[in-house]
């Protein structure tokens, strides 16, 4: 899909993954539009597109709430129309035995990613099938694809993303609406720091898998969209690991547990 012209959303804007991807696609031509929490944070990433001589635009919402996602997404079709290409990449979640995941923290991390994703596809879908062409592209982790212990929450949310992105799709079948998941490993972002405990339950597999920066990240969304990838996973030896998980379950269970 050509991206030059466009319009695009993107949740979770304010920093990181988002706020790289936000830059990546302002600078092929796209009109990009930032939702996040933080308006400080969000009015930084703006203007910083904006000295480019692109064009952006942020809006401050609590994607966990579903009445705030139908306010938001009801403003930008009034100012923007619908989005060409929609960007689901706000995420939460810190890594948790079960027995310390409290019940409000585990509906935090189904609110986001799961059902914001989930949501902000479901108010702007109409639109684009009424258009008959756009984009969609659902950011999650190697959690959707491998397990580990003492984060279940984190992994459950991930995984339902995944099947999120699958029944998208099947509903899509036959249109010209792409469906795109993008999965990750470790990314050097605020991650971490808000979600303290993750990064010492990172399995020890993992620690051997290159850590991505941001804009590695970026690169790979802009691939997805690009090329209309059903899926994108960075870095590639997450490919292997997938389909060693397959081939022999067990092996790869314990490399993960250890």
């Amino acid at each position: 899909m050509k991206i030059a012209g466009t319009c695009v959303l993107i949740t979770g804007a304010s920093s990181g993954i988002g706020a790289a991807t936000a830059r990546a696609l302002a600078a092929r031509g796209a009109s990009v539009v930032l939702v996040a929490r933080s308006v400080e944070r969000l009015t930084a990433v703006v203007t910083g597109i904006e000295r480019t001589g692109a064009q952006a635009k942020a809006y401050a919402a609590d994607l966990a709430d579903a009445r705030e996602v139908s306010r938001v997404a009801r403003l930008i079709r009034d100012e923007h129309g619908v989005p060409d290409i929609v960007v689901n990449n706000a995420g939460a979640g810190r890594w948790l035995p079960i027995v310390d995941t409290s019940a409000d923290e585990l509906t935090a991390m189904v609110a986001v990613p799961f059902l914001a994703a989930f949501n902000v596809t479901r108010e702007l879908l109409p639109g684009m099938r009424q258009r008959g062409t756009g984009h969609i592209v659902n950011v999650t982790s190697i959690g959707a694809f491998l397990v580990w212990p003492n984060a279940a929450g984190y992994i459950a949310t991930r995984w339902a993303m995944r099947g999120f992105n699958e029944a998208l799709r099947s509903e899509l079948y036959g249109s010209r609406i792409g469906v795109s998941l993008v999965g990750f490993a470790q990314v050097s972002s605020s991650f971490w720091e808000h979600n303290p405990g993750s990064w010492e339950r990172l399995p020890a597999a993992a620690h051997r898998l290159r850590t991505l920066t941001p804009d590695d990240a970026a690169v790979a969304i802009v691939e997805a969209i690009e090329k209309e990838r059903r899926l994108v996973l960075r870095p590639r030896t997450i490919y292997l690991l997938r389909l060693l998980s397959t081939l022999f379950p067990r092996g790869t269970e314990r490399s993960m547990w250890s």
